[in-house]
């Protein structure tokens, strides 16, 4: 064998040289232990692989973007309000980390009712026996649901809604919302006097909750643009009105407002939290500017195998022109509802807030 056949050799620490693409760091062994914070059990996942790692990279990605000099647009789709995630949104917007608000009207929706009295209930997918903790059967469970509408209640899996609180939602809306924009009017325009209503009426009726997250929106000139409006109570309930009113929306209206944004940020980062119309949204909008994102972070809980929108990666985003291509970005594959207030409570500590 000629010395150009020879194997690598392995250097004086063990390591085989001429490895040009082998350059990361071993895997170490995450310990936990009461009384750390979230931001240290953070750091020892980054010791680890598989998810773990990703939510480490994630949170230093965020943290990044919670800096000042980053214009900061905020993507939200999913149960995310009623399933609790609804003060984790709030208090980023009242800390100046929300530049901008994507969001579904559903969420609006739920966040409005919450706004005004009305409250989410913890309930379950089906009949359990509480003893064992055992499912029941298919049909015990569509029996289960078939109760639920007799009695009145929407179940978002294992969350309940008494209906009477959508009653609440409409006469709110008619009373403190649709009086103030008698005009056309964009969706943005339309979820601030949304925020406006939301929290004075939270205030005159000295509710508990917190007014939420167009309140905080409105309180701190945030702008909130949901594209698919029409997809929520909060659109049907506009559409209603439309019909007997001067109230309508403008649905490309707002497109001006975001693009201004985006071509005005001197450095812009996109945290996108599910899929659909608000991740797209989002994302879209740099391609009616000549920058791209420099930052971004995807909660999702879809897979990119099947080529659809909500699993597509932040890399795909970037052979768009989405991201630039120097761009720091993370897909972190898992339930929202867990990674959601994990990631931002690790990359407030890692920004020393």
């Amino acid at each position: 064998m000629t010395d150009h056949d020879a194997p690598d050799e392995p250097d004086a620490g063990g390591e085989t040289s001429h490895r040009e693409t082998f350059h990361e760091d071993p895997i170490g062994h995450t310990q936990v232990r009461a009384g750390m914070t979230v931001g240290e059990l953070v750091d020892e996942y980054g010791k680890a692989g598989i998810g773990a790692a990703g939510v480490e990279r994630a949170v230093d990605v965020y943290a990044e973007m919670l800096s000042p000099d980053v214009t900061n647009f905020f993507g939200l789709a999913g149960a995310m309000v009623p399933t609790g995630m609804r003060q984790v949104v709030v208090d980023l917007i009242r800390d100046g980390h929300i530049d901008a608000l994507v969001t579904t009207g559903a969420n609006l929706t739920h966040d409005a009712i919450e706004a005004v009295g009305g409250k989410h209930h913890h309930g379950s997918v089906g009949p359990h026996d509480h003893r064992t903790e055992e499912r029941t059967d298919a049909k015990s469970e569509r029996e289960h649901d078939e109760r639920l509408r007799d009695e009145g209640v929407d179940r978002i899996y294992n969350v309940y809604l008494p209906q009477e609180h959508f009653t609440l939602f409409e006469k709110h809306l008619r009373a403190n919302v649709f009086p103030a924009v008698e005009r056309t009017v964009t969706i943005q325009e339309f979820t601030h006097e949304l925020g406006r209503a939301n929290l004075e009426q939270n205030r005159e009726r000295g509710v508990e909750e917190d007014a939420g997250i167009a309140a905080a929106a409105y309180d701190c000139d945030v702008p909130i643009y949901v594209p698919a409006i029409q997809d929520s109570v909060l659109g049907i309930q506009a559409w209603i009105y439309g019909q007997t009113s001067e109230f309508a929306l403008d649905a490309l209206g707002d497109m001006t407002h975001l693009s201004d944004l985006a071509f005005e940020a001197d450095s812009a980062g996109a945290m996108v939290v599910g899929g659909g119309v608000p991740k797209n949204y989002v994302l879209q909008t740099m391609l009616t500017v000549p920058d791209a994102y420099d930052y971004a972070v995807q909660l999702t809980m879809d897979t990119s195998d099947t080529g659809g929108l909500s699993g597509a990666t932040l890399d795909e985003a970037r052979s768009w022109g989405k991201l630039e291509k120097s761009a720091r970005n993370v897909t972190v594959v898992a339930d929202a509802t867990i990674t959601l207030p994990l990631v931002v409570a690790a990359a407030r500590e890692r920004a020393g807030e």
